[in-house]
């Protein structure tokens, strides 16, 4: 009788349902924001537990809104499993996010969460860290304008950086179910 064992010194390899080109060391890294409390922070004040990050704008009208609800389900999810986890939701539009509004919008999703702007060179620097994608529509009307941008969430641990991204279509429970397999083995 033949065995064949796969070795992997990856702890995480039985929790992994993606691969990221360059590898996961690739997506994350240091960043200086400021947060929904005029706060300039860094990742390590703001990444302090297992996170769910999120990059949006508060002024969308539909995407932002539902994804970092779901987020925010998610950790209320792992919390009934007792583990704790932060959902934190980045600006890809300092223009109109403020401190304040960002504030506003992170108090109605979930009181854990933690909001996150800066300066237009500041968010570019996250943003670029995460790989992430925004683009604000070239509009006339300075008020009422539409950011495109990727809509990955990604669960960051602090002792080990990025270990995984969740796609918009996926429900709480499966952002839930496979951030307490990472969780569990961090």
């Amino acid at each position: 009788m033949w065995a064949f064992f796969h070795r992997s010194d990856d702890p995480f390899a039985k929790c992994r349902s993606t691969q990221i080109i360059g590898g996961a060391g690739s997506i994350g890294g240091p960043f200086t924001l400021i947060n929904q409390n005029g706060i300039t922070v860094s990742e390590r004040e703001v990444i302090t537990e297992p996170s769910l990050v999120y990059f949006g704008y508060t002024f969308c009208p539909d995407v932002c809104p539902l994804d970092s609800a779901r987020n925010a389900e998610a950790v209320d999810l792992l919390a009934k499993r007792g583990m704790s986890a932060t959902p934190v939701f980045i600006s890809v539009d300092p223009k109109r996010d403020t401190p304040e509004v960002v504030a506003e919008f992170t108090k109605w999703l979930h009181p854990k969460m933690i909001g996150l702007t800066g300066t237009p060179e500041q968010v570019k620097a996250a943003s670029q860290a995460y790989r992430t994608y925004y683009k604000a529509h070239d509009d006339e009307d300075e008020e009422y304008y539409l950011v495109d941008h990727s809509t990955m969430t990604y669960l960051m641990l602090p002792d080990h950086g990025f270990v995984e991204f969740f796609r918009r279509d996926q429900s709480a429970e499966v952002v839930a179910e496979t951030s307490a397999c990472f969780i569990s083995r961090s």
